[in-house]
Parts: C-alpha cells; structure tokens; sequence
C-alpha cells in the first residue's frame, strides 16, 4: 500500500511538472509588440522539430506591411515576403531558456544571436538579440495570442 501511494504520488508530481513546463513551453503564437508604439504589430508562430525552435511571422496588423518583403536581409531570406519570415532560427533549450540560435529584424537585415525565455507561466516570451555578448543587446516581450 505504500508502495502504491509513493508511486501515485511520484506520477502526479511528475504530471504536474510537465504540465508546468509545457505552459512555459516558447512554442506557440506570440503577438509581437512594437518598441517604440508599444503597439502590437504582428504574429509569431514558434515550432519545434526535435531539439530546435524557430520562429516565422504569420500575421501583420498594419495592412500596408502585408506585401513588404525583406528588401534588406543579405542572407536567403533576401526579396522573401514578410508574412512566412524565418526571424527564429536553431534556437535550442538551455535549461529554461533556448539560446544559441540566430533573430532577424526585418526592417534592418540584420541578425544577431538570440535567447528567449518564458515569464508569468509561459504567457511572455523574453526575446533578446545581441552582437557578441548579450550584455550589448536589446530585448523584446512578446505576448502569447489567445489559442
């Protein structure tokens, strides 16, 4: 008998774990938010195929970027339309955060390393870009969209 609730305590704990991790899961769709409007400006969706996440925008709210393409990427996402943008590249989980990877701004071409974490069970998603350190860098929140 004591075996058997040792054991049923164990399973429950561990479910519970993986619900809390799944929550705080970055895969998902994420409404980004502009850094200077403060605006929410367009959708994210991240996925995982085994050990790697990345990133494509799926939506824009300003229906005068819808047609824009990446006119300043120097990479193959050159000319490539902004709506179905890889901007999330190989991001792979580091204990709680995925780092490693590589985030594209759109507007500029230019692509930094990347981490991202996940705030107030999994419904913020901290996206930092950086050049060498992540000291010399700038950070996003974005807000997970309503499934």
């Amino acid at each position: 008998m004591k075996q058997r609730l040792a054991w049923l305590a164990f399973a429950l704990v561990a479910s519970l774990s993986a619900h809390a991790f799944a929550q705080e899961s970055p895969v998902g769709t994420w409404r980004t938010i502009d850094d200077n409007t403060g605006r929410e400006r367009s959708t994210v969706k991240i996925e995982q195929d085994g050990a790697v996440l990345s990133g494509h925008v799926v939506s824009v709210l300003d229906p005068n970027d819808a047609a824009k393409v990446c006119s300043k990427c120097s990479d193959d996402r050159k000319g490539k339309p902004l709506i179905g943008l890889e901007i999330i590249r190989s991001m792979r989980q580091n204990g709680r955060e995925w780092d490693g990877g590589r985030v594209l701004d759109p507007e500029t071409g230019s692509i930094y390393q990347g981490e991202m974490h996940t705030e107030d069970g999994g419904k913020k998603l901290v996206l930092r870009g950086y050049i060498g350190i992540s000291l010399f860098g700038r950070s996003q929140t974005w807000l997970r969209a309503a499934p």
